[in-house]
């Protein structure tokens, strides 16, 4: 049985009319999925599921140009989480020391999503920017 949640909301900071998906309410979202699963996942995988959530919505966020698609989908014992963004630009995996960035603080939130998830995907979009979802074991 697969189970379908979708938010979509495009995230144009410039207007302060339009409104934006922010962590919050994607982990609500997820969270929301999760409370009509039957049997219910174990607390384990929700936590885990909440972190991937929060990771993947805010690197959208902060280096992605901003959230402009959200995606929740329950499908047996697996929870997919998609999360699109603006930049064409690929996740880093690891800082390369002496590189730019290497001052920048943060870099930990995408190893965090490739351990917990049981696989990731990263798509480019028609329009430019991409997908990155992430598929997390519920048992």
């Amino acid at each position: 049985m697969r189970k379908k949640f979708r938010t979509e909301s495009a995230v144009i900071p410039t207007d302060p009319h339009r409104p934006s998906l922010r962590p919050s309410d994607a982990r609500r979202a997820v969270r929301g999925a999760l409370a009509r699963q039957a049997p219910p996942c174990a607390a384990t995988a929700l936590d885990d599921a909440l972190l991937v959530t929060s990771e993947l919505t805010t690197n959208a966020i902060v280096h992605g140009g901003g959230i402009t698609g959200f995606d929740v989908d329950v499908e047996g014992c697996a929870l997919r989480v998609s999360v699109s963004d603006r930049s064409d630009a690929l996740p880093v995996t690891e800082r390369i020391p002496g590189e730019a960035d290497d001052d920048r603080p943060g870099g930990r939130g995408w190893p965090i999503v490739c351990r917990l998830a049981r696989d990731v995907e990263v798509a480019g979009l028609p329009r430019g920017g991409k997908r990155i979802t992430a598929v997390l074991s519920l048992s």
